[in-house]
């Protein structure tokens, strides 16, 4: 085999593995919490994240998690400001919540844009199950929200 052709396949095989892979999120617990440029309180503050927000991770260094918010913006945070709980964030003018994962099922709630909501089962078939803060349930479809 040549060396083109064991390029071609090192590329083929490193894209498979990167497909594979399950992006990993967290949302922040804390009531607000301080993105920085680096891994440290000394770092240049980028902007605040409010409770709730669900952010994805990208790799994690000595209690700091580098993240990327629903708009692309990278930051780190400290690893302590994050919660296991899943959230998603409406990132669709308004979401329509249903009953049932059909878009003719009834509606439970809509969800305007940047609102959190709580994941309470992984998508399928293109719809999420989630819960608003005030306790309403339902199945949002997943073009409409970002974190999963």
């Amino acid at each position: 085999m040549n060396a083109l052709a064991r390029l071609m396949v090192l590329l083929a095989v490193t894209l498979a593995a990167g497909s594979a892979l399950a992006l990993e999120y967290r949302a922040v617990e804390a009531p607000a919490a301080v993105l920085f440029d680096t891994p440290s309180q000394k770092g240049k503050k980028l902007y605040i994240v409010r409770r709730l927000t669900p952010l994805e991770v990208i790799v994690r260094i000595e209690g700091w998690v580098k993240v990327r918010d629903a708009e692309g913006s990278l930051g780190w945070i400290e690893a302590a400001a994050l919660t296991d709980k899943r959230q998603v964030v409406v990132t669709a003018s308004t979401a329509e919540i249903r009953k049932s994962p059909a878009a003719e099922a009834a509606l439970v709630f809509e969800a305007e844009k940047w609102v959190a909501l709580e994941l309470v089962e992984p998508a399928q078939s293109g719809w999420a199950k989630v819960k608003h803060r005030d306790g309403a349930m339902g199945y949002v479809k997943s073009t409409q929200v970002w974190g999963l």
